[in-house]
């Protein structure tokens, strides 16, 4: 659910919550000539702020990450009512315990094993987040329409935050809301 209070406040724990609640989203190069595509992820906030993809090597973002490359992932809450977009860097990784941490018989229905030539482990390092929520009560909605007619202030109907993933956790920096919503 997009809790616009939260999006304020606590816009990383937010975010994090919502991976897991939501199993895909459409990832894509930066630079690439080709469209975003649905990928499937596996959030691990004990390992960083970092995601993880299992792929096709003979598929085309495998071909066009090449060693590796800048990368968007967006996802968009059940309801409808919270989107984010990542922008990190994806690469390979082949550590045999990456790939048996993170297999389950869902990955193994699309590979003939761990050892399948074809399939490849991604990493994703998110370097930052920008996050929208917004109210799903359709009362809170007609209510801030109808009373901004009568002022100057905008709806509040929404929140916008943005996540940098380089600045320390806890620092100034790291999280912030924007002051417009």
């Amino acid at each position: 659910m997009g809790n616009t209070s939260k999006a304020k406040e606590q816009p990383e724990q937010q975010l994090f919550e919502q991976l897991e609640r939501v199993r895909a989203g459409m990832m894509g190069i930066e630079g690439s000539h080709s469209h975003m595509q649905p990928m499937s992820h596996i959030a691990d906030t004990d390992d960083g702020p970092r995601l993880w993809f299992f792929t096709s090597r003979s598929g085309d973002l495998f071909r066009e990450m090449g060693g590796g490359a800048h990368a968007h992932f967006c996802i968009m809450g059940r309801d409808q009512d919270y989107h984010a977009c990542l922008m990190g860097h994806l690469s390979e990784n082949r550590d045999p315990a990456k790939i048996d941490e993170y297999w389950s018989d869902i990955v193994a229905s699309w590979f003939k094993g761990k050892d399948d030539p074809d399939m490849a482990l991604l990493q994703f390092d998110m370097l930052d987040a920008a996050i929208w929520a917004s109210t799903k009560n359709p009362i809170r909605f007609a209510w801030e329409v109808q009373t901004s007619k009568n002022s100057d202030k905008e709806p509040d109907v929404g929140a916008r935050a943005h996540v940098d993933f380089t600045q320390p956790k806890g620092s100034p920096g790291r999280e912030e809301a924007d002051k417009r919503h």
